[in-house]
């Protein structure tokens, strides 16, 4: 049965990259999800001095539970600033969107093959969209969600995107359903 899904994979795929690129250009969901630092030109500076390695860092850090427990942590902590910092090489817009799409396509595989074992063909539209819209939900939103409890980092874009995704994979496969 998962053959009968390819073109629904695919086009759910598709629509779910095109949708991607309008909630970020059209839309601009995100355009309040980072800020400019006010002294960007020293901070970019110092991070040149410094040397910063490609990595994920936090701060204040530590590089073990013992050094979190240490009275030098605990005031710095208190003192702050705290936060988390990503440094990454230059962005390669091609292959970022190349691996866009595939995530895409690798999530829709995996809700059909999802469907599969829960509807059988033939299924009416409602059943087939409310199953795949809810498990679309479930897939797209629980990562951000989960990263945001940790890292404070703005959602709802990322809700809001969530909804829009499981929407359109619930559609299209609510649609395209194969018969019994």
């Amino acid at each position: 049965m998962l053959t009968s899904l390819l073109v629904p994979i695919i086009l759910s795929a598709i629509a779910l990259f095109f949708a991607s690129f309008l909630s970020w250009m059209v839309f601009q969901l995100h355009r309040d999800d980072w800020k400019k630092l006010e002294k960007e030109d020293e901070f970019l500076k110092t991070m040149q001095e410094l040397d910063v390695p490609l990595g994920n860092y936090m701060f204040p850090g530590t590089n073990s539970s013992k050094e979190m427990n240490s009275d030098e942590y605990k005031q710095k902590w208190e003192a702050g600033p705290c936060g988390v910092m990503t440094v990454f090489p230059k962005v390669n817009m091609g292959k970022k969107l190349g691996l866009t799409f595939v995530y895409f396509l690798v999530i829709s595989f995996a809700l059909a093959y999802l469907s599969t074992l829960a509807i059988i063909p033939g299924a009416e539209f409602k059943t087939v969209f409310r199953f795949l819209s809810t498990a679309g939900l479930f897939i797209f939103l629980s990562s951000s969600v989960q990263h945001a409890i940790w890292f404070h980092n703005r959602i709802m874009g990322h809700v809001i995107e969530s909804i829009m995704y499981a929407v359109i994979v619930g559609l299209i496969f609510g649609f395209m359903w194969p018969s019994a």
